[in-house]
């Protein structure tokens, strides 16, 4: 499965399948919602701090499933296998929010610099 990282997707394998997960404007606005932010700096900020709850990694994976148009709940996302556990869960939710709000890239010395999407 491709996914287009242009378009802030991401592809993952939760329940022995690829699934393509992408955080739309709508799965963002759902996610604002949610933790009661007024705007996606807010949402941002709260992201930014690096710790993320088990169940954020579950919101954030299921408004990734629902913005690419699966019909999920965030209880079914909870309920899903994901190799390494939720380590991979927690791989997945940062994927998606790095290709959502612009990801890292490696320089020559390894560390990573933060780069936004074009």
């Amino acid at each position: 499965m491709n996914a287009n990282r242009r378009r802030g997707e991401i592809a993952a394998t939760l329940d022995g399948e690829e699934q393509k997960l992408r955080l739309t404007l709508g799965a963002l606005a759902e996610l604002e919602a949610t933790y009661e932010v007024e705007d996606l700096a807010a949402l941002v900020e709260r992201f930014s701090g690096g710790k993320l709850a088990a169940r954020d990694i579950i919101r954030i994976i299921g408004a990734g499933l629902r913005g690419a148009g699966r019909e999920v709940t965030d209880e079914e996302v909870g309920n899903m296998d994901v190799i390494d556990g939720i380590a991979g869960m927690a791989k997945i939710a940062v994927s998606l929010l790095e290709a959502a709000f612009g990801g890292r890239e490696e320089t020559n010395g390894g560390e990573g610099v933060a780069k936004a999407n074009p």
